[in-house]
């Protein structure tokens, strides 16, 4: 039975609920990481978003992890009849673009797989090697993506790029609306600040049916010793508040290896009296059917 038998739907997966050194991170055995040495269920992957064209046997993974090859391999376990068709990067800081180098001639030796970026982000990989060799022999091929223009991914499935401000110091950072026939997902890793964003949070998640949203810190207290200035995140705590009781599927991703929402505890119950949940690998939304 092939893929269009199967199914005419669309759907987005989450593949990944950690800040860009996963859990256990390098160096600690913290509350989180320790436990997760020892206890492959305790382990998270970095944060990474998988959809799925059913009608067209497609599939693109938002993001090239450092876990590129295990979020690969589990979007391939979900959906075997659909191939991994592209790419698309939010931006250039290592949880979110490092696992392109798994389509090099070491390794897969991909051909042409387009990736998705905007301009300077693709200027970026153009002109820094190692990147650059995956576009000089032909491994990737770089698809431009213009903010705030609506791009086709495949019949059913479009994304929207939105800029939003965060440390942008080797590319710009997006995030992306996902639209399918009849569902829209909001998919948002990082950002500095709510409050420095274009939009207004609490009006824009409710006009989706899901969004995932950065939520690397829970408090500003995780990390003794280093300035969160330095590595600006919207604290858990005020997104939730910002968004207690909208209508809209709302989970929080982008966890660092220090917060408290990976692990059951108060912390969680405090969200989930606001109606927010936490992201967890193998969350699966549909988008709708096939468009006719």
């Amino acid at each position: 039975m092939n893929c269009r038998e199967m199914s005419t739907s669309t759907e987005a997966i989450l593949l990944g609920t950690a800040q860009d050194g996963g859990v256990p991170q390098a160096g600690c055995y913290c509350a989180n990481c320790g436990p997760a040495r020892t206890d492959p269920t305790r382990r998270k992957l970095v944060v990474c978003l998988g959809l799925v064209d059913h009608a067209t046997c497609q599939s693109w993974l938002i993001d090239a992890t450092p876990d590129f090859r295990e979020q690969l391999h589990a979007l391939h376990s979900l959906a075997p009849d659909c191939p991994l068709a592209g790419v698309v990067l939010t931006h250039a800081h290592i949880g979110h673009y490092a696992g392109l180098i798994h389509l090099g001639r070491e390794a897969w030796s991909a051909r042409d797989l387009p990736v998705h970026a905007s301009p300077r982000m693709a200027s970026f990989l153009r002109h820094n090697a190692p990147w650059s060799q995956l576009v000089a022999l032909g491994n990737i091929r770089l698809c431009l993506l213009t903010p705030g223009r609506e791009t086709q991914l495949s019949p059913n499935l479009h994304l929207t790029p939105l800029p939003v401000p965060h440390r942008d110091e080797f590319s710009d950072t997006l995030a992306f609306v996902v639209r399918g026939p009849s569902g829209r997902l909001f998919y948002c890793p990082d950002i500095d600040s709510w409050d420095r964003w274009d939009h207004d949070l609490r009006r824009f998640v409710a006009g989706m049916d899901v969004a995932l949203l950065d939520a690397t810190f829970f408090s500003a207290d995780e990390l003794p010793g280093r300035a969160l200035s330095q590595i600006p995140h919207p604290l858990a705590t005020d997104t939730a508040e910002q968004l207690a009781g909208v209508d809209c599927d709302v989970r929080l991703i982008h966890l660092n290896h220090s917060n408290p929402l990976h692990r059951s505890g108060p912390e969680r119950d405090w969200l989930a009296a606001r109606g927010i949940g936490v992201g967890a690998f193998g969350n699966r939304w549909r988008l709708g059917s096939e468009a006719s």
